[in-house]
């Protein structure tokens, strides 16, 4: 096992390439060990130069909805009403706080990321 952190873009290709040769290793051999090694130093490499941004808040329901195979009327409750869900997913009315504590609750997001400001149209 000849390991070394990854320091540059060759270096990560490097690193990806070979955990793809040995990924499917047997657990407990030295190539597992260096492939559990290899995916943590990918994932800081990739969390500092490729990082992904949460989805605003909108885009953050419409995509547990989907996860959760809901409709807009599966909301209503969490809304105050049928026009108020298409009024908020269409981004023409704001979140309510009490909408938030709500959804928090219903889809099993945070409060945190359904508070970030969004433009409404």
């Amino acid at each position: 096992m000849d390991i070394k952190p990854i320091k540059t873009e060759v270096d990560y290709h490097m690193a990806l390439n070979r955990l793809e040769e040995i990924f499917d290793a047997q657990v407990g051999t030295p190539e597992s060990d260096e492939a559990d090694i290899l995916g943590l130093m990918i994932d800081e490499y990739e969390n500092k130069y490729y990082p992904i941004e949460a989805p605003d808040p909108i885009e953050a329901i419409k995509i547990r909805m989907e996860e959760m195979q809901l409709k807009q009327v599966d909301l209503v409750n969490e809304f105050g009403g049928k026009n108020r869900v298409s009024e908020i997913l269409n981004k023409r009315r704001k979140l309510t706080v009490e909408m938030i504590r709500k959804l928090e609750t219903r889809l099993n997001l945070s409060a945190s990321l359904l508070i970030k400001d969004y433009q409404i149209r």
